[in-house]
């Protein structure tokens, strides 16, 4: 799938179709990275609509009309109050095109066209977020949380995990926008700062929902996998991720989140007996080589039965050669999730339990 903020061109075939007809409330709304009640709610509340609605009902927007909405994505984003961005999105500036009036009484409104291929930047794309070369749908969520906008990044989080799959939302849309707030507040003193939380609330809160929509797998179809941040560490991110994957499979994990005392991760892993235990670090100066061995080393069970668990490194913070042989440094959710219900999978046939569902 293209990871491009560029747009590609579209089929000149479908041009005039566009053009005649217009398009749908979804489709605009995922062109500008909004969410559809947000355009239903500028309609109703400032008139910032479609020219033209089919059987006098559903919205068809002209490529005008877009030029209108961009202006207002980048006023909002800039921090002028949604009326006034309306006041000024309908009062344009640029080469005119047909459009239709914006509030009823109101004189047409002069707006630039639809560009068929997006350019580099488009009007209120990033808010200076250095988001480089990305999907649209980073932009349009970076952009909700410079407003904040909670209910947009909330919508827009739950449709694209629906659409595209948890994988593949967090590592091409999730992660870069994370990226991106987090340099820009690097770069900007304190600025941006209550971005960044207001950001990671939500993206922890799409997760907690993946977790809790899964349905449940068998109860003892295997050992389950404990996820922890090491010693020092908060950043918890990755680990929902990962936690919320291994809802969708069905396996059975135990998350106990940021900064676990060593002492206390190794009275889960002898009490629990997990098929594997994955320790996130952040950055070098928080991996902790000699828990990660301890823990592979923690054995359980009867007197010539004994277990250990296989222990993954996640994180880039275990850059380098790994602490002890037979450790697994996965490349990122989609390989750490393969290699989960692998052990997963052997653990429960070792212990005779029915496999996981598919």
């Amino acid at each position: 799938m293209d990871v491009s903020a560029e747009q590609p061109a579209e089929h000149p075939a479908e041009q005039p179709a566009e053009a005649a007809h217009g398009v749908t409330t979804g489709a605009v709304a995922r062109r500008l990275g909004v969410a559809p009640t947000t355009l239903r709610s500028w309609d109703r509340r400032y008139g910032i609509g479609p020219a033209a609605r089919e059987d006098g009902r559903h919205r068809r927007w002209t490529p005008g009309d877009i030029a209108v909405l961009q202006e207002m994505c980048r006023l909002t984003s800039s921090g002028v109050p949604p009326a006034e961005a309306a006041r000024a999105a309908r009062a344009g500036s640029g080469p005119a095109t047909a459009a239709a009036p914006a509030v009823p009484g109101e004189p047409a409104v002069p707006v630039a066209p639809l560009a068929p291929t997006a350019p580099a930047r488009q009007p209120g794309s990033g808010n200076g977020l250095p988001f480089g070369h990305v999907r649209q749908e980073c932009r349009g969520l970076g952009r909700a949380a410079v407003r904040l906008d909670s209910p947009t990044m909330d919508e827009m989080l739950g449709s694209l995990i629906s659409e595209y799959g948890l994988v593949t939302t967090w590592e091409e849309v999730m992660v870069p926008t994370l990226h991106a707030v987090g340099r820009k507040w690097e770069t900007s003193g304190d600025q941006y700062v209550e971005v960044e939380h207001l950001l990671s609330w939500h993206v922890s809160t799409a997760l907690r929902r993946v977790s809790i929509a899964a349905p449940a797998g068998p109860r003892a179809a295997a050992p389950p996998i404990l996820l922890a941040c090491v010693p020092g560490e908060q950043h918890t991110l990755p680990l929902e991720a990962l936690a919320a994957g291994l809802a969708e499979l069905g396996l059975p994990a135990r998350m106990f989140g940021a900064a676990v005392p060593p002492e206390a991760l190794d009275q889960a892993v002898r009490r629990t007996g997990p098929s594997a235990v994955v320790l996130w670090a952040q950055a070098r100066s928080t991996a902790h080589h000699a828990l990660a061995r301890h823990i592979a080393d923690t054995a359980w069970g009867v007197k010539g039965a004994r277990a250990r668990s296989t222990v993954l490194l996640a994180g880039p913070g275990w850059a380098g050669p790994p602490p002890a042989p037979g450790m697994l440094r996965p490349g990122g959710l989609r390989e750490a999730l393969a290699l989960l219900r692998g052990l997963c999978e052997t653990a429960a046939a070792a212990a005779g339990a029915p496999p996981q569902r598919p």
